[in-house]
């Protein structure tokens, strides 16, 4: 959380924390169990007294907790124990805030501290009736439009679209200057309902759309973090699907080692278009002293070809 950060949800840790109750809270388990999912996320902010987002965790888990409808003990009286005994308020004078500041934050404290005490909310709680179904396999190749090495942002919606458009009476563009491409290396699904995928994704990007066979000479390749797709997402970004391949996997261990587990970008929702952009064709990729795990070329990863 940054020095100046009055209100609740002032910082990005705060903010990043709300998005993963929202997914959490979808999973259909026990009150008790989601706090135990959240608390693993951020186990040094959830179990430290001394981590510097300890107060902040337990604070926004007990709002977001109390406007969703989950009644949690744990949760409530925790937070009330940081109000009561002054504790967020000390950290926040370690950091430096001003006493005018901190005079602001009590009061939101004061809110917070009235809402924990007062009457639940009475709040149907809307979970996930299956497990997200898998819209890509191990072994996918997809292909997908770029501008200046970047995919369409998944994240406008038609709705968003419109209301971009009719608010502020400009269009939200996407105007295409190269291809890249993805295979799929690894995929799962958190606590047995949440689906994420990993992938290799060329270095620079290609002018023209790739093929298998134009992709198995073009690389660098490099591994990716986890991330999301909904189908959505899917078909916004323009992904195409264009060769199944079976990968040895003794290869991909050789050269990219163990590979990541995906709960974590799963639990918080961090969509695979964070890890599709690529380097625009002609320019110089900049590590800026990065270890990013490569192969020469993607020939080197699979073991049986087809389409």
């Amino acid at each position: 959380m940054g020095v100046w950060g009055v209100a609740l949800y002032s910082g990005d840790f705060a903010a990043d924390l709300r998005s993963t109750i929202g997914a959490v809270s979808r999973l259909p388990f026990t009150i008790g169990r989601l706090v135990d999912i959240v608390c693993e996320t951020e186990p040094a902010a959830a179990n430290n007294l001394d981590d510097s987002d300890y107060t902040t965790f337990w604070l926004i888990l007990s709002d977001q907790f109390a406007k969703r409808g989950l009644q949690s003990d744990r949760v409530r009286d925790t937070a009330l124990r940081i109000i009561d005994e002054g504790r967020d308020l000390q950290s926040l004078r370690a950091l430096g805030m001003p006493e005018r500041d901190l005079a602001k934050r009590a009061r939101i404290l004061g809110e917070l501290r009235a809402r924990l005490l007062g009457p639940a909310v009475d709040k149907r709680r809307e979970v996930l009736k299956q497990p997200q179904p898998f819209i890509m396999d191990v072994g996918d190749v997809i292909v997908y439009p770029t501008e200046g090495g970047d995919p369409f942002n998944p994240y406008y919606s038609p709705r968003l679209i419109e209301s971009i458009r009719a608010k502020h009476g400009r269009a939200v563009t996407f105007s295409p200057d190269g291809w890249s491409a993805a295979v799929i290396i690894a995929r799962g699904k958190a606590f047995e309902f949440l689906a994420w995928y990993q992938t290799l994704t060329p270095l620079y990007a290609l002018d023209t759309l790739p093929t298998l066979s134009s992709l198995e000479s073009h690389g660098p390749w490099r591994l990716m973090m986890p991330g999301t797709c909904s189908k959505p997402h899917f078909e916004r970004m323009r992904l195409q699907k264009i060769a199944q391949v079976t990968l040895d996997i003794g290869a991909v261990t050789r050269a990219l080692g163990s590979l990541r587990d995906g709960t974590r970008a799963a639990i918080s929702d961090i969509s695979i278009a964070n890890q599709l952009a690529v380097v625009p064709a002609g320019q110089t990729f900049k590590d800026y002293g990065r270890k990013v795990l490569r192969v020469s070329s993607l020939a080197e990863l699979i073991a049986t070809p087809s389409t």
